[in-house]
């Protein structure tokens, strides 16, 4: 490992005796057509943050200023879509040498990662586009929402671009009005699991170390991590698979499957229990397989059953059973779903769609459910630059106040598969568990590697 380049004190501006913190100014807009955003793109390629890039490049009034990426292969290739784009390596180099530059950050980097890096653009003033899940850290759920609190004046918008699809919103539409009764209980079924294998996930074999590819830099791709060595299938996308860097499948998707529940039920705030059963036995440097969790919200709202309402997750391919959910027989419209099971009705629905309403053990087309408006279509990506450019849009569905609240549960469900089969109390508020004082010590917080932790406003 070599040593940091830059020091703590030049890229944190924070004194480690007060905790204070030297905030920058966003810079405002008025509604005007000669404006522009002039965007920082942290993580240029991976896995998605090429779509990201693009994409909200292609806004008529977004500028792709700068380009941050700690390997120089893909950072040479983004450039050739920005070639008056400045470049770095390091993220702290990107607000330190060229903060003035731009008002904006696209953050689509490993999850291990995003607090450090997102906390720090909103105390330097800038708005947000973070990939899912927004941190990796239960801890950093509360890091986090004290960097949005601080600057309420900035824009953020979580990666969570399935609500473009008009299925997406009918189904926040059918429950939030009420049409099938009172919620009973919720199924989140997340396809495969953290140990599959394949493209984006590892499989489960820890290899002897590795030298890191060619032009890519190990020492800031580790950020805030302990140092360890690299390994076969670990730096580049299956991350995920790894304990310390990615929260598996669960963590990935768990934004795109409970949104429209968080949507349609702000009352939902945070679980109080977690229970994740799994056979996978040694989880020291990969997240377990075949993972089925329990999460229970409190609820004192008339709009759900009881005075709880449980989360069910199910990944590696595992799925309820469909007499439970008083579904007829038939197939699934997917191997990825999100279930609300409610008193009049059941609601299945899969990310893009299809919508599946459940009656009586009859089916019907969710988007043909009366009373439904028409979807117009919108971008994702574009309503973001559009209000941070200060054009009023209704398309910004998941600021991060939302999409930490559906981050939660899925960094709850594959963290509690270190305690197998137990109930852990979850206090968000204390940020511990308070029937279990192992779990609290070793699943809340990671010490930080000086120079890359995140700003605590």
């Amino acid at each position: 490992m070599h040593t940091t380049r830059i020091s703590r004190r030049t890229f944190m501006h924070h004194a480690a005796a007060s905790g204070a913190v030297l905030l920058a100014s966003p810079r405002l807009f008025a509604a005007r057509p000669d404006t522009t955003l002039r965007v920082l793109c942290i993580g240029v390629i991976g896995t998605i943050g090429g779509h990201d890039r693009k994409t909200i490049a292609a806004h008529p009034r977004a500028e792709m200023v700068g380009l941050c990426d700690v390997d120089a292969k893909a950072l040479a290739q983004a450039a050739k879509d920005h070639p008056d784009a400045f470049t770095c390596a390091d993220y702290r180099e990107a607000f330190e040498k060229h903060g003035d530059k731009f008002d904006a950050v696209i953050v689509a980097t490993p999850d291990h990662s995003h607090a450090s890096i997102m906390t720090l653009a909103l105390a330097r003033g800038k708005h947000v586009y973070g990939q899912k899940p927004l941190v990796h850290q239960l801890e950093e759920l509360d890091l986090l929402t004290r960097a949005v609190a601080a600057r309420p004046g900035l824009v953020t918008q979580t990666g969570a671009q399935r609500i473009e699809h008009a299925a997406r919103r009918a189904a926040v539409d059918i429950l939030k009005g009420g049409a099938l009764g009172r919620v009973v209980e919720a199924h989140i079924v997340f396809g495969g699991g953290a140990r599959a294998g394949g493209y984006y996930f590892a499989d489960g074999t820890i290899g002897d170390p590795i030298d890191p590819p060619e032009g890519f830099d190990y020492n800031l791709w580790l950020c805030g991590a302990q140092f360890e060595p690299c390994r076969p299938n670990m730096v580049q996308r299956q991350w995920r698979s790894w304990w310390r860097y990615g929260g598996g499948q669960m963590a990935d998707w768990v934004v795109h499957l409970t949104d429209v529940l968080f949507y349609a039920f702000p009352e939902l705030t945070s679980p109080v229990a977690v229970c994740s059963r799994t056979p996978s036995h040694d989880l020291e440097h990969f997240h377990a397989g075949r993972v089925l969790s329990t999460l229970t919200y409190p609820v004192a709202s008339d709009r759900f059953a009881n005075s709880t309402c449980n989360f069910y997750f199910y990944d590696s391919d595992m799925k309820p059973d469909r007499a439970h959910l008083g579904l007829g027989p038939g197939e699934w419209p997917s191997g990825i779903l999100t279930i609300a099971v409610c008193e009049g009705g059941t609601l299945v629905l899969a990310p893009e769609g299809p919508l599946e309403i459940w009656r009586g053990g009859e089916k019907t087309d969710g988007l043909k459910w009366p009373g439904l408006p028409e979807y117009a279509k919108f971008n994702h990506w574009h309503a973001w630059v559009d209000k941070a450019l200060g054009i009023d849009t209704p398309h910004l569905w998941m600021p991060f106040a939302t999409g930490l609240k559906c981050t939660e549960p899925g960094l709850l469900a594959v963290k509690a598969a270190k305690f197998p089969g137990q109930v852990l109390q979850w206090d968000r508020a204390a940020l511990k568990f308070p029937n279990h004082a192992e779990a609290t010590k070793t699943l809340v917080r990671r010490d930080y590697r000086a120079g890359f932790e995140p700003v605590r406003l």
